[in-house]
């Protein structure tokens, strides 16, 4: 899944390599396109927003043996009493998780003009996290040791089907400057099947009869200590393949909730 969104920047062609165990279950994660009809669900006097609705598309594909892409587009229109806004992010990401590299680009733009863009990639090395930024400006970064978000995402799928319900993980996703890690806190639910009323499961297909997991992840910055509250927090239900629907996204002063409107499932590419 992602953590991108509205205001914070929010998963060879010849395989012959011995995998990694996080490598090889990559394949358990289905090539798609899903969309999102986004809409205000809270809004606190202090947000300074009177009305918001979107349209979120996230569209994933690729291999284990090729590497993984996220496209990315988070488009919404903000109403703040005064004037209405039209915001645009668009993302782009790379992660070849044998090779522990992962590039990312992002633009986001306010009525249609470029307000800002990040670049760069990202590498595993045994101190932690190499960064090189060639956008806004070219510079280098050392993180501390962190997972790239497809790999993140199997994290939490393998933890779910162990049962693990809590568990803490250090990642790095290229948001926002794309120069900081992020510390996540995930909390898995027990399985469920769709209940009456489920107001997306129609749009899931044969998806939407199997059982799925309730997950929520908070994200609080590198530097929060103590009862420090998240930047971010994610609520959404997600399948074993990587699919997810019924979406929350908090951002503290306000939140939005995301349905599923469309699912369009890829051929999955296997290893040759």
């Amino acid at each position: 899944m992602f953590r991108k969104g509205f205001g914070l920047v929010t998963l060879g062609s010849v395989c012959v390599v011995v995998m990694t165990a996080g490598a090889a279950q990559a394949s358990a994660l289905v090539p798609h396109r899903a969309v999102y009809d986004l809409e205000l669900k809270d809004a606190s006097e202090r947000s300074g927003i009177s009305g918001m609705y979107g349209r979120m598309v996230y569209e994933f594909n690729g291999s284990a043996c090729e590497g993984y892409t996220v496209s990315f587009r988070f488009v919404t229109q903000v109403d703040t009493g005064d004037e209405v806004r039209l915001t645009d992010q668009q993302t782009t990401t790379y992660e070849d998780m044998k090779n522990g590299n992962f590039r990312f680009l992002t633009r986001s733009f306010t009525d249609e003009k470029l307000d800002k863009e990040v670049r760069g990639s990202a590498h595993d090395e045994k101190s932690g996290v190499k960064v090189e930024l060639t956008a806004p400006d070219k510079r280098q970064v050392a993180l501390a040791a962190s997972r790239f978000p497809t790999e993140h995402m199997l994290e939490v799928i393998e933890r779910a089907k162990k049962g693990e319900t809590f568990f803490e993980a250090r990642i790095f996703d290229g948001s926002d400057s794309g120069d900081k890690t992020l510390i996540t806190s995930t909390f898995v639910g027990k399985p469920r099947k769709p209940a009456p009323g489920d107001v997306d499961v129609g749009k899931a297909g044969k998806l939407g009869e199997e059982s799925y997991w309730p997950v929520t992840i908070a994200y609080f910055t590198d530097e929060a200590s103590g009862d420090a509250l998240p930047v971010y927090r994610m609520s959404f239900k997600l399948y074993e393949n990587g699919v997810t629907r019924d979406l929350t996204m908090d951002y503290g002063d306000f939140a939005l909730s995301g349905k599923l409107a469309e699912l369009e499932v890829f051929d999955t590419a296997e290893c040759k």
